[in-house]
């Protein structure tokens, strides 16, 4: 099985303002207050409910709630376990990876995985409820989970990252609330681990499932590699693979095999509207 560091990875990005001047930064960007700082165990649930609204309507977010066999649930049930799946993962994030947030109401939140660093060991899967999803997900939502999803994403991250596949950076989800979009709040938490990692020379990747999405990454040097996609729901659900090499290279940690890649999966088409569209 792939490893459980896979779950649910993918970025809500909105629709992201270009970088204001300082002037207007002080009336309608974030202040200093407002920075990017690590969300506290504490606050997990608040950090949570930020990515719950920014992917209430991204497909793949909800390609393992709204399934066949959920088609009799009510909308605020399947609103429950999207909710939990969200606290679930920015809670394991707190505890072994790198959980952000920016604005005065944890406006904006992003999830990374550090390199070196995985959700897989027990402790981890029990302190933040994971292990429960099993229990919550429908019998299809499960086969879709962990017999399309998990295994799906992670030999694409080995076979596009190969030996650098444990030693980069990767971005799982980032979303903003709808009323706290173009304040530069994206832009903040993707550079906040951007810099970082070209001061190490490491390798960034996400997956990212919004057709509009990809040109916005690309402004951050991240470029499209491969594209998948998701077959078991009633329409194909699309990714871009993205990647990002560190702009001061280390010749360790370049990645010149990407070139052989292009867009491979999926026969070119284009990744559904999904999932993080709207900052």
């Amino acid at each position: 099985m792939a490893k459980i560091s896979r779950i649910i990875t993918i970025q809500s990005l909105p629709k992201m303002s270009e970088a204001s001047s300082s002037s207007s930064a002080r009336s309608t960007g974030p202040s200093e207050k407002d920075g990017v700082r690590i969300i506290a165990k504490k606050e997990s649930k608040a950090a949570a409910d930020c990515l719950a609204q920014a992917f209430r309507n991204d497909e793949v977010a909800q390609y393992f709630v709204k399934t066949r066999d959920t088609e009799h649930w009510s909308e605020d049930e399947r609103w429950a376990l999207h909710v939990r799946i969200m606290r679930s993962l920015v809670l394991a994030h707190c505890i072994k990876g790198l959980a952000l947030t920016v604005g005065p109401n944890h406006d904006g939140v992003a999830l990374w995985m550090p390199p070196g660093k995985s959700l897989d060991d027990r402790m981890t899967m029990f302190r933040s409820g994971m292990w429960t999803l099993n229990l919550k997900l429908s019998k299809e939502g499960k086969r879709r989970f962990q017999k399309e999803f998990l295994p799906l994403l992670h030999d694409t991250k080995r076979e596009v990252l190969r030996h650098l596949d444990n030693d980069s950076w990767y971005l799982v989800y980032i979303g903003t609330k709808p009323e706290a979009r173009g304040k530069g709040y994206a832009r903040m938490l993707i550079e906040y681990v951007t810099k970082q990692a070209d001061a190490q020379g490491h390798t960034c990747y996400l997956e990212s499932s919004n057709d509009i999405n990809p040109a916005i990454y690309r402004k951050f040097g991240f470029d499209t590699v491969k594209k998948i996609q998701l077959t078991d729901g009633p329409s194909p659900v699309g990714l871009d693979i993205m990647v990002r090499q560190p702009i001061s290279r280390n010749p360790s940690h370049e990645l010149t095999h990407l070139e052989h890649h292009g867009q491979t999966a999926g026969n070119g088409i284009d990744s559904a509207a999904n999932m993080h569209s709207n900052i």
